[in-house]
């Protein structure tokens, strides 16, 4: 189920009606109805990926309370390896695994051996990305000893599976969402009559902006080898309004709808096209993102402690990582390294 579908204009007021004026009195009804909700929400698109959600937040959920048992430090960090490799192993089954078949075929070919090799028709399940880095999240912090692992499993899967922001982020830190499921939840006109204007904001630059202008990158970049210089480059204009419509569309629709229902999502965005350079721009764009891979890439390779080297070393690292994140092609890896190098110059001047 997308934002901007009927079936999601259809959902949303039944949801919020069942919420306030069925659920309001008691908060593990809330938090269990909004599990449901979640569910229905996200395998509405294809129920037969409900299970991966459900096995990912089962693992975290109890390798969250023997991370808090556990004073051992093999056993703690064998129960971490567990928890990475159940969720990096979806996601690269998922999204990475016709990638790396194709290349390692495409590899001993170049050198002359023919392989025998079929690509799988894999469906790649949508949030995937999103939500394996919103538990991860849980299970690090918890095994760093920064936050305390919650005992609900109802709150927890709620956390996990929160439609709003579950297909499309913001990533969420346990830190900031989670402990929202264990207070009472109250509703507030002004507070729910922001979220619709933040709702209506987003689907603005989802419908009316970033729709309209794919018709004409899609129609530019179609046929890219029939234009000219200057009509590649406005093309190029109009793809930067559309991306940034799609991505601060859809953010602006989770956090206005999280607040109908009494949450606080993060910004995600913050005016990205008016940063100074692009240190500035990768803190203000996607947000979540940025910051994810800052505390839980940049900083554990080193950050910026070792040096000019291990600085540049650490930072190409985390925008080759970030562009593989986006995508299961060579494109988006080259576009992840292509950032580093316009971020190496602000490193050697210790301009970041």
């Amino acid at each position: 189920m997308f934002f901007n579908s009927l079936d999601f204009a259809i959902f949303l007021p039944l949801v919020f009606i069942c919420y306030w004026f069925i659920f309001n009195n008691n908060l593990k009804q809330q938090n269990l109805f909004l599990l449901i909700a979640s569910y229905i929400f996200y395998g509405w698109w294809d129920y037969r990926f409900l299970s991966l959600i459900i096995i990912s937040t089962a693992v975290d959920f109890f390798v969250g309370l023997k991370l808090d048992d556990k004073k051992n430090d093999d056993i703690r960090r064998r129960l971490l390896y567990l928890s990475l490799l159940v969720n990096l192993g979806f996601l690269a089954y998922f999204k990475y695994y016709n990638f790396f078949i194709d290349n390692f075929v495409s590899t001993f070919q170049f050198f002359g051996y023919n392989l025998d090799s079929s690509s799988l028709n894999i469906i790649l399940p949508v949030g995937i990305s999103f939500y394996t880095f919103q538990t991860l999240s849980y299970t690090i912090d918890i095994y760093n000893k920064k936050l305390k692992p919650t005992k609900n499993l109802i709150e927890f899967a709620s956390f996990v599976t929160f439609f709003p922001q579950l297909v499309a982020g913001p990533i969420e830190r346990a830190k900031n969402l989670l402990p929202q499921f264990n207070q009472k939840r109250i509703f507030d006109y002004l507070i729910a009559k922001d979220g619709m204007k933040q709702i209506l904001w987003g689907l603005f630059k989802k419908i009316v902006i970033a729709d309209n202008c794919a018709i004409f990158v899609n129609e530019i970049f179609g046929r890219s080898n029939d234009m000219t210089g200057s009509t590649l480059f406005i093309g190029a204009i109009f793809f930067a309004f559309q991306i940034y419509g799609d991505f601060s569309g859809y953010s602006d629709i989770a956090i206005g709808t999280a607040k109908l229902f009494g949450f606080k999502l993060m910004r995600n965005f913050s005016f990205p096209y008016f940063s100074r350079d692009i240190a500035e721009f990768w803190r203000r764009w996607h947000i979540s993102l940025s910051s994810w891979f800052k505390d839980y890439l940049y900083i554990p390779l080193g950050g910026s402690k070792g040096g000019i080297i291990m600085k540049i070393r650490n930072t190409i690292i985390v925008f080759v990582v970030s562009g593989f994140w986006h995508g299961a092609n060579w494109t988006y890896i080259f576009w992840g390294g292509l950032n580093a190098l316009y971020f190496i110059p602000l490193l050697i001047l210790n301009k970041n």
